[in-house]
């Protein structure tokens, strides 16, 4: 294209040519500043979406760049102008050509990373995704970082072959090196297509974390739990684990408040005053209507299950506890019962048992006979003493 552009300028001196392209230059650059951008800004004010506004905003700095370093590069390139000049023709590539292209490059790439990145920002301003701008905008960044490089190697004639030799191995090694950093960033980039949750979504991972989400890096994910404490989390284990998103589809959450009455209670009455209850917490929606379930026969107790919505997980906790608070007090006023297992312990043993564990039935340790008990034995009598034990004794002793 560009060769085509400076056979339009063949037959005209130096002079001409320099004074025709860059009037043609000027022409342009006030053009596209003035003509083409004003245009384009009038139709985009009209439209409801502010993305347009966020192109046009971002493209015009590289449209009227171009349009005028074009003439440059071009210039450099009519016959006339290249023979006569007192350089040669590979200086002034050098010295305007070249670098005007480059130029053009870097102003390009600048724009595409910022209109991406302002859009990304404006997507999640409203809400609807995640804060994805930490994942995917520094993948494009990177993207055009790499591609604008890889540009201005080939502008410039560096063979960049060898380069890319070196960049596989240099990538292989940073890849065993930081494997960590690596797959939390490619994690990232999986929760994102995921859509697993987004900035202020209440989670719950699957060992017992739970907390919302305040923060979506590169790296990890920034959680704040109810106890008001940031929990950071590598994306790699997010991506692993199993997670609960509270949030999603939709923030409204159930809460179940099982309560037990007496048998013999009048179910209707229980019911209707149950619902008394719900419809007067504030916490609780009126849509989808709050119900009673009679769930089982307890033990001691009918079990029933009473089934409301709240606003947000956050809220569950708290609207429970107000609930169990105001049934316990309005079942208290309408005397239903609110029944607890009760058990009747009976202790049985024998009679004579009892009679010999007491100290009184100990008998005597000389006479055997118990304490108290008169003895037939005389008190005086001297024992009988057989004669020839007398005589004789007991053995070893001397008669």
């Amino acid at each position: 294209m560009i060769p085509s552009l400076a056979a339009l300028f063949d037959g005209l001196t130096a002079v001409e040519a320099t004074v025709a392209v860059l009037l043609v230059s000027v022409v342009a650059a006030v053009a596209m500043e003035f003509v083409v951008l004003r245009l384009a800004r009038r139709y985009v004010s009209h439209t409801e979406s502010g993305y347009d506004d966020i192109v046009i905003a971002s493209l015009r700095p590289p449209l009227v760049v171009t349009a005028a370093l074009a003439g440059v590069y071009v210039l450099t390139q009519v016959p006339s102008v290249r023979t006569s000049v007192v350089v040669s023709p590979s200086v002034l590539d050098a010295a305007f050509g070249r670098p005007s292209l480059s130029i053009i490059v870097l102003v390009w790439a600048y724009a595409a990373n910022a209109v991406v990145n302002r859009l990304v920002a404006a997507v999640n301003a409203e809400g609807n995704r995640f804060d994805f701008a930490p994942v995917f905008s520094n993948v494009w960044t990177l993207a055009v970082v790499v591609g604008s490089a890889g540009t201005l190697l080939w502008l410039w004639g560096i063979e960049i072959t060898p380069l890319l030799g070196a960049a596989g191995v240099a990538g292989i090694a940073v890849g065993f090196a930081a494997k960590d950093t690596v797959a939390n960033f490619f994690g990232g980039i999986a929760l994102y297509f995921d859509d697993t949750y987004k900035i202020g979504d209440y989670i719950v991972l699957d060992d017992g974390t739970a907390g919302t989400v305040i923060k979506v890096g590169v790296r990890s994910t920034t959680l704040l739990t109810r106890d008001e404490v940031l929990v950071t989390v590598p994306n790699a284990a997010l991506n692993a684990a199993k997670v609960t998103n509270e949030s999603a589809p939709q923030r409204r959450r159930r809460i179940r408040v099982p309560v037990g009455v007496a048998y013999g209670t009048d179910v209707d009455a229980f019911e209707a005053l149950a619902m008394e209850v719900l419809a007067a917490e504030p916490l609780v929606l009126d849509s989808p209507k709050p119900r009673a379930r009679f769930r089982s026969f307890g033990d001691s107790a009918l079990q029933y299950e009473l089934l409301c919505w709240v606003n947000g997980p956050t809220r569950r906790r708290r609207a429970q506890h107000r609930l169990n608070r105001a049934l316990y007090v309005a079942l208290g006023e309408a005397d239903i019962e609110i029944p607890y297992p009760k058990r009747d312990v009976t202790v049985t043993g024998a009679v004579g048992a009892t009679a010999a564990a007491s100290p009184a039935a100990a008998p005597d340790a000389e006479s055997g006979a118990a304490p108290g008990a008169e003895s037939d034995a005389d008190p005086d009598a001297r024992p009988e003493v057989d004669p020839d034990a007398e005589r004789t004794g007991t053995a070893g002793e001397t008669p």
